[in-house]
């Protein structure tokens, strides 16, 4: 079984290069099931219904959000009505949406997804070890492969989630920050772990925004609108084999995908 968590897609860039690249990339690496955090997709915030559908569309199996999956109030219905996207599980349960989903791949083998927030230099929410503790013992035990986006700002907050989840989930990989970490490993307890798996956006920027428009709010205190950048945009996120029988981990790799070789993977679709 091959899972990919695509990065934080930012804006229309970040859309652009997972649409077009998508089904080839697929096929490429021989993926069984795509996850991408998508809580940035729509114009650097949020999401809207439009935009779901055109990544499930594309090819992508299940969307995960985090901090600013609420931005865009017409979301709502979707997180209400669709299975193929989750909020924080450590939100309130009033929260629209779903806090974990099972979905099969073409074979029926379930998949478990679920995103937690962190709590070091983020909002204050609940535990996410409570409710990742929670949302563990709800699943039928034929459910083995559980994909956990753990959306978190401070390294030692991830480091500790993968810990906490070490050996009872296939994978904990982190977003948020949109710099991809170069610590990918296996844990002694077999679950898949990286601090994270990078921005799926223009890198030709600061983490996603015009770079002189972040260099004059730093340099001035002038407020300015944080437009998406356009260049250099890549696709970045991470690859994890699982064994079906065990639910547990055997490699992890990061994956890039610049602009060229989304395009030499369009002409393969």
């Amino acid at each position: 079984m091959r899972i990919l968590l695509v990065g934080d897609i930012v804006g229309k860039p970040g859309r652009q290069i997972v649409v077009r690249s998508m089904r080839g990339l697929r096929a490429q690496e021989q993926l069984d099931f795509v996850v991408v955090n998508a809580e940035n997709a729509a114009g650097g915030s949020g999401i809207t219904p439009e935009i779901y559908y055109q990544l499930i569309e594309a090819g992508v199996d299940a969307i995960t959000l985090g901090d600013h999956c609420f931005r865009r109030r017409e979301i709502f219905s979707i997180l209400q009505s669709q299975r193929r996207i989750v909020r924080p599980a450590n939100y309130p349960a009033t929260a629209p949406g779903h806090d974990v989903t099972v979905l099969h791949t073409h074979d029926q083998t379930p998949v478990a997804v679920l995103t937690l927030l962190g709590r070091v230099f983020m909002p204050p929410v609940d535990s996410p070890f409570t409710a990742a503790d929670r949302i563990l013992a709800q699943l039928p035990p034929e459910v083995r492969i559980i994909l956990v986006d753990f959306h978190a700002e401070a390294t030692s907050d991830m480091q500790l989630m993968g810990r906490h989840l070490d050996g009872r989930v296939s994978a904990v990989l982190g977003t948020h920050t949109h710099v991809p970490t170069a610590d990918e490993c296996i844990l002694p307890g077999g679950t898949a772990f990286q601090c994270d798996v990078g921005m799926t956006g223009p890198h030709e920027s600061i983490l996603g925004r015009r770079i002189d428009r972040v260099l004059q709010v730093a340099r001035t205190f002038r407020p300015a609108h944080f437009e998406v950048a356009t260049d250099d945009v890549r696709l970045n996120g991470t690859i994890v084999d699982i064994d079906p029988a065990t639910g547990l981990a055997t490699a992890i790799r990061r994956l890039r995908v610049d602009q060229a070789a989304a395009d030499r993977l369009a002409d393969r679709q």
